[in-house]
């Protein structure tokens, strides 16, 4: 991320605010937070645009598409076979994302499965793919702390100008 993309304290504002009304207009957004429609259009607009904000499928919950099961798999490879990997993980469409580590593991590979049939069929594939030397796979038995920005956005939002 570029310093140009780093958000401020309005920015902050406007995705709280976001946050509650994701449906809100500039007006009303411009109404609540007490900033010009022109700013508030000009500040979505870049923030649309640039890299700050996510795609609009990252709301949705796996579990409504009937993939219930959640599950991580720390993955050891090849290190000179860390891109074609990456891209081999890309294409299975039960990962949801894929995280680079230091330590023992190199990848943690976040999953999710419709059965623990299902997740052994993708724990496999994914342990098919040349370059992957070994994985382990843990369940999530519950979520205990939901993905969440919300506290973050106070913190900056609170930063005033």
């Amino acid at each position: 991320m570029t310093s140009r993309d780093r958000l401020d304290a309005t920015d902050a504002r406007l995705l709280l605010e976001l946050t509650d009304r994701p449906r809100a207009t500039a007006i009303a957004l411009a109404e609540r937070t007490g900033l010009s429609r022109n700013t508030v259009h000009a500040r979505l607009t870049a923030l649309d645009s640039g890299s700050a904000l996510g795609g609009f499928d990252q709301r949705v919950d796996p579990a409504a598409l009937g993939y219930g099961l959640t599950a991580f798999v720390t993955t050891r490879v090849v290190q000179r076979r860390l891109d074609t990997v990456a891209a081999a993980l890309a294409a299975i469409p039960e990962v949801l994302q894929v995280h680079g580590l230091t330590g023992e593991s190199d990848l943690l590979v976040h999953v999710v499965a419709t059965d623990a049939e299902d997740l052994y069929r993708t724990a496999g594939r994914i342990l098919g793919i040349p370059g992957v030397e070994r994985t382990d796979t843990a369940l999530e038995m519950r979520r205990l702390v939901d993905y969440r920005l919300t506290p973050l956005l106070e913190r900056t939002a609170a930063r005033r100008r």
